[in-house]
């Protein structure tokens, strides 16, 4: 079985792949996952201010001849660089999921490398936190909670979660408690909701973690 490298924006991404993903990863036999930082300068890492910094981030795990593993990207869609390769062309796709699957195929394109495959988070990490109000409900008032069960009975796949600067998943659990901490809750959230409900009800998320077993088996 392949070594997994996940490219991603920040801890919470970081957190949420050690916490959840390695686990149900070893059930496939995928024992090696390890999330990594984007580098954004030779002091710091995470966030996601260019292109440039993703690019150079992957290049560096590619840089082995090696074919024992895989590396992809869990970034997120809502506020991607314009930087990143054919945006401008991609973004006029009104289909939000032909957009993104525009871009990850650009994305594919640009590193070009057999080891490498992308994938952007419609619309960002925070939309898996929709997938059941069950962490909301552990963590959050109930008077809180009440509120995010009216935006999950809204939308049958959270993935469909606007990303409008106001309607952005994120941005929608700020307006309901403006303390909240993505690092922190973020993944406390998710760990109550589990990866299994997660997968059921957010479908591109569920297809990339399917790709990811059967590209580690190859």
């Amino acid at each position: 079985m392949k070594r997994l490298y996940i490219v991603v924006e920040g801890q919470t991404e970081q957190e949420f792949v050690n916490e959840l993903m390695a686990p149900y990863l070893q059930d496939s036999g995928i024992y090696s996952v390890t999330p990594v930082l984007i580098h954004t300068s030779r002091s710091e890492r995470g966030g996601m201010v260019n292109y440039q910094h993703l690019y150079n981030t992957i290049k560096i795990l590619l840089c082995s001849a090696n074919t024992d593993f895989v590396v992809t990207t869990f970034i997120d869609f809502f506020r991607l660089p314009n930087t990143m390769p054919d945006y401008a062309q991609c973004m006029a796709i009104t289909d939000k999921i032909q957009c993104v699957e525009a871009l990850e195929e650009s994305l594919n394109k640009h590193i070009d490398d057999r080891r490498f495959f992308s994938y952007i988070q419609l619309h960002e990490f925070e939309a898996l936190l929709f997938s059941n109000n069950k962490g909301f409900e552990y963590y959050f008032s109930e008077a809180c909670a009440q509120k995010t069960a009216a935006i999950i009975s809204s939308y049958a796949n959270p993935e469909d979660i606007n990303t409008s600067p106001q309607g952005a998943p994120s941005k929608r659990i700020l307006a309901i408690k403006p303390d909240y901490n993505k690092v922190i809750e973020g993944n406390l959230i998710a760990l109550e909701i589990g990866i299994n409900t997660i997968l059921d009800k957010c479908p591109r998320f569920a297809a990339w973690v399917s790709r990811i077993v059967d590209s580690c088996k190859d």
